[in-house]
């Protein structure tokens, strides 16, 4: 039997394949690290410095709404009120 009919090609080919398969391994490894599962790429530098994902509070979410200018003065204040009324009950 002749089994020298591509051999070589093979085995040219199969190191490229490994290192291309070990690459990808590498890479998703370092981008899963990098972005946590909870964050989609709109994280705060906070979340970053603390080496985890944090959450805003309410307070801070409609905050930042006001200073977009997503919502106005008078829904900023209305919510801010609910927001107060809202932590100042018992549980």
């Amino acid at each position: 039997m002749y089994w020298d009919g591509g051999g070589w090609a093979w085995m040219a080919f199969m190191p490229l394949l490994w290192i291309v398969l070990i690459g990808l391994v590498v890479w998703a490894a370092v981008h899963l690290v990098r972005r946590p599962s909870g964050d989609q790429g709109g994280g705060t530098d906070r979340q970053w410095a603390s080496g985890g994902t944090s959450r805003e509070t309410p307070e801070e979410i409609l905050d930042r709404r006001f200073a977009s200018g997503e919502i106005d003065a008078d829904a900023y204040h209305e919510a801010r009120r609910h927001l107060s009324s809202y932590r100042a009950r018992p549980e």
